[in-house]
């Protein structure tokens, strides 16, 4: 039988989002929600599929819903926008600032969108949990661990290099500079999720990647008790049954296997034994990390380097997916498209579909 607490969750979930209570956002509540955070290419997919097993918890491929609510202008602002971004920004802290409770009435009001959304997701699958793991969520924690202190949270760390590695050859081919140039993923995310782990403002459990991949069952056991949900001894098996579909942020996926593996724990060391310019960058982007935020996520500089000592001098093979093909494509097209026959009809079609799609 399920316990009462589990009962509980799914008829205040259900509450949320049937035709005859739409004015209830605020019956789903924040203790129902759990957030995988990690950097990109951490792994988070394959520890989402795995919990997303259990049969408490339902998931969905990176919503994004916390991003935007983080920069709408009273905690964070974007770089730009179709309106003065700014103006706005500042009106809203002194709008803000007017109301009773001030920033206490705001975040209820964001958490209201939010549950709104959250809890009608939850709803038609009568579970108890919603699980998030949209990597920009590590880059708002401040916000969102003001947001949701209820939520349990769970932090997935990786080798930053085996990171790195991952996203340049996802994205960009291989091409390290241009992967750092695009987005310095191990300075931002070592930074964040180091500092969120060693300051713990909110109830998080720490996962390691190389320890998950190498005993999944245990690894999965100790976050289902951190949950406080009943163990789920299969859900390593992530590939049987229905699997979540992989977010924007996957375009490889982990569809090749049906549970974890080690054979990528140090695959990235073999590109810096091959490259050293690869090994220069590496070096620059570690030292631009502090030790105390790299020691929170379990690594030294002992550890941090120890993988190249039994690495193999072989390239390693260029990744090749529907992602990298659309980039070398755009890339191809972008390329001098000012001075180009297609870019004079690129700007035309354009200009008929501004017409065609003005009000």
């Amino acid at each position: 039988m399920p316990s009462l607490h589990r009962v509980t969750h799914a008829k205040a979930a259900v509450n949320a989002t049937t035709p005859d209570h739409p004015d209830e956002p605020h019956a789903f509540s924040g203790d129902q929600l759990v957030y995988v955070l990690s950097a990109p290419r951490s792994g988070s997919t394959l520890l989402q599929r795995m919990l997303g097993k259990h049969p408490e918890i339902h998931t969905h491929p990176e919503p994004h819903l916390i991003s935007p609510l983080a920069h709408l202008g009273y905690h964070a602002t974007v770089d730009k926008a179709p309106f003065d971004h700014i103006n706005a920004a500042e009106a809203q802290r002194a709008f803000v600032d007017s109301l009773p409770r001030g920033e206490a009435d705001y975040l209820d009001a964001l958490r209201a969108y939010a549950n709104t959304l959250y809890g009608r997701a939850l709803a038609p699958t009568g579970k108890t949990r919603f699980l998030d793991k949209t990597p920009a969520n590590a880059l708002a924690l401040p916000f969102l661990s003001k947001l949701y202190p209820d939520a349990r949270y769970v932090v997935l760390t990786r080798h930053p290099l085996a990171i790195f590695s991952s996203f340049a050859d996802s994205f960009f081919e291989g091409d390290w500079q241009a992967a750092h140039d695009f987005n310095p993923i191990v300075e931002r995310y070592v930074s964040a999720l180091g500092r969120f782990l060693r300051e713990r403002p909110v109830p998080l459990h720490h996962v390691r990647y190389e320890e998950l991949v190498a005993a999944p069952e245990l690894g999965l056991e100790h976050i289902f008790a951190f949950l406080g949900l009943e163990n789920a001894e299969q859900a390593a098996d992530y590939g049987q049954g229905e699997a979540a579909k992989a977010g924007m942020g996957d375009p490889i996926g982990v569809q090749r296997h049906q549970r974890p593996v080690t054979d990528s724990v140090a695959k990235w060391a073999s590109a810096l034994v091959h490259d050293e310019r690869k090994l220069a960058l590496a070096q620059r982007m570690l030292a631009g990390c502090s030790k105390q935020d790299l020691a929170a996520w379990g690594f030294d500089q002992d550890s941090l380097w120890a993988p190249l000592e039994g690495a193999k001098g072989e390239p390693p093979k260029r990744v090749v997916n529907s992602y990298t093909l659309k980039r070398r494509l755009l890339l191809a097209l972008k390329k001098d498209v000012d001075t180009r026959w297609h870019g004079r009809l690129l700007r035309r079609v354009k200009y008929y579909c501004d017409v065609i799609l003005r009000d």
